[in-house]
């Protein structure tokens, strides 16, 4: 039988200062997926002269790149499609020269948004993409300007554009292309003059947790977890890489481990410019976003897509799309935080343990979608790749690792950098003992229990006379106990008393 339901396609095109983008998605199960991303290096601010005209040159080049968007633009609804320009053309005097040929090629006007305009579409951006309900800092470096917002769930309350960029302070700091301690200052110092207006109120506003959502953040990300340190940004790690570059005399021999070629062309000016951010604002970390302009763009003509909590809305997404069996991942996850609960106060751990417990344990199936003898091995895949907004790469990592352990034989976590290895140690004891009480799927037979925990060890108590009424939960039950008493996690299963 033919099926009649077809996903309608939607595309969002950012003629940024530095790259061109172009994302094309469709709806699926109460998520976004990814269909084409086309991105091609412009650097059309790098064409602005001292009069801020653009040349000839950096406009034929983001004319032949519209030519390749205009193809995959013909089958989709001018109402499914925004195209925006940002900083470059917001500051070229010729700035109409290019839209009244690009619209030619696109067959689509293109909407030069004001700096506020575009700091309010990465908020959405990063709201829709990004976990937890704090007050959000948020930078955005592009080519040529930078925005800074700050913001709670879907609301921002402060938006502020300003004129540095990656592409800019290429061109302004290191023209000569050399990485000299000088070179760096003059960027530093330049960009922390031009943040300077906007300190005292942000500061003032105050917020709980600061995340970066541009190529600039996540080029500095990749490279710090190619050396082996964790994903959160500091500014002892930027400095580290400031040094890093300084080791090389010449922008074209930059050789550290984790950049790109593609990226390492702005890379001293992107990252003297978030030296410059962190230092004003001071700073203590910053993760990686989900999402920025583009996903904000998307999100926007998708609105039935806004949901308060975006790891709740990626886990319901991602069980529909799986056909995993709701009923009983509810009943596993309500076990999992019922024992969570017990510990609480004894292990004190992070704050976000409880919801990476939660997703592991709605989530602990998905393996059996392919295959059930390597469930486990299947899980892990999964979660590594696919989409999973609201969640960071590290999580994602620890939630596979856990999903690749839920049941059956049981090893020791590798390095992750979500949680203390304690605490994810933790985590995957109380999963596996979760799966063995929900056994039977039907959360009416779930014996009644009581957890408590000394130090490390776990005393797990059920019914009198429930063990010999339930001799396989019982032999599962003390597999269990002595696999993780034998990787040094004591745990003991008694009748009460």
């Amino acid at each position: 039988m033919e099926r009649s339901s077809v996903s309608p396609l939607y595309a969002a095109i950012d003629l940024g200062s530095n790259s061109f983008h172009m994302w094309i998605v469709r709806e699926v199960a109460g998520s976004v997926q990814t269909l084409a991303k086309i991105k091609r290096k412009v650097r059309l601010a790098a064409g602005l002269n001292a009069h801020n005209e653009l040349s000839e040159e950096a406009m034929q080049r983001g004319w032949e790149c519209l030519s390749l968007f205009a193809e995959r633009l013909q089958d989709i609804p001018a109402k499914r499609i925004r195209i925006v320009g940002t900083a470059a053309l917001r500051t070229a005097v010729n700035a109409e020269t290019f839209l009244s040929k690009a619209k030619d090629i696109l067959g689509y006007d293109v909407e030069i948004i004001p700096g506020e305009e575009e700091a309010r579409i990465i908020y959405q951006g990063v709201a829709h993409t990004s976990g937890g309900s704090d007050k959000r800092l948020v930078v955005d470096i592009g080519g040529a300007s930078t925005e800074v917002i700050i913001g709670e769930g879907f609301d921002a309350s402060a938006l502020t554009s300003l004129k540095i960029g990656c592409v800019t302070w290429l061109e302004r700091y290191f023209k000569d292309r050399y990485l000299t301690a000088e070179n760096f200052e003059a960027a530093i110092n330049a960009a922390k003059h031009t943040i300077e207006p906007i300190v005292e109120h942000y500061t003032q506003l105050g917020w709980e947790t600061c995340v970066g959502a541009s190529g600039t953040v996540q080029a500095l990300q990749e490279i710090m977890l190619a050396q082996g340190m964790d994903e959160i940004i500091t500014l002892q790690k930027l400095k580290r890489m400031q040094r890093q570059a300084m080791q090389y005399e010449r922008l074209e021999d930059l050789d550290i481990e984790g950049l790109t070629l593609e990226r390492a062309l702005v890379f001293p000016s992107g990252l003297s410019i978030l030296i410059a951010v962190f230092e004003s604002l001071n700073i203590q970390s910053m993760t990686l976003a989900g999402g920025a302009l583009r996903e904000g763009m998307v999100y926007e003509m998708m609105s039935q897509m806004r949901h308060h909590d975006v790891r709740e809305r990626t886990l319901i997404s991602v069980q529909e799309r799986f056909q995993l069996d709701i009923r009983h991942a509810n009943a596993v996850t309500h076990c999992a935080m019922a024992l969570l609960t017990a510990c609480e106060q004894e292990w004190q751990l992070e704050p976000q343990a409880k919801y990476l417990l939660h997703a592991s344990a709605t989530l602990h199936e998905i393996g059996a979608s392919i295959e059930f003898k390597k469930s486990g091995e299947h899980a892990a895949y999964l979660i590594n790749h696919i989409d999973l907004p609201g969640f960071t790469r590290a999580q994602k990592h620890l939630i596979a690792e856990l999903l690749r352990r839920f049941r059956e034989q049981l090893t020791s976590l590798p390095e992750q950098h979500a949680l203390s290895a304690h605490s994810a140690a933790r985590l995957l004891r109380l999963l596996r003992l979760a799966v063995i009480l929900c056994h039977r799927r039907d959360h009416t037979q779930q014996p009644p229990f009581s957890l408590s925990v000394a130090d490390n060890t776990l005393v797990l108590a059920l019914p009198a006379g429930w063990l010999a009424a339930n001799p396989l939960t019982c032999a599962e039950l003390q597999q269990e106990a002595t696999r993780q008493t034998d990787m040094g996690w004591p745990l003991v299963i008694e009748e009460s008393k």
